[in-house]
């Protein structure tokens, strides 16, 4: 999977490169459509697929402010 992720994350990044060479010697337009398409791909394909490997097998409580981890934290901080 973290292959795949490079593979995509390599594909947008150049994407959006690709589209501002385009973009600036030969034409306007066209770099300008291949920056958006690259944009939202990095957007919308990319960004879900990485979220949903890095928080693979972790629990949400663990990263919010409840009122049993706000507890947690000033009994660290008094000691």
């Amino acid at each position: 999977m973290r292959i795949l992720l490079r593979i995509l994350f390599t594909a947008a990044l150049s994407g959006i490169f690709g589209g501002f060479y385009i973009r600036s010697y030969h034409d306007y337009g066209l770099g300008e459509k291949v920056i958006g398409f690259s944009v939202l791909f990095a957007v919308f394909i990319y960004m879900p697929i990485f979220l949903g490997v890095r928080w693979k097998g972790k629990r949400l409580q663990d990263y919010t402010l409840t009122p049993e981890n706000l507890a947690k934290m000033n009994a660290k901080k008094e000691k």
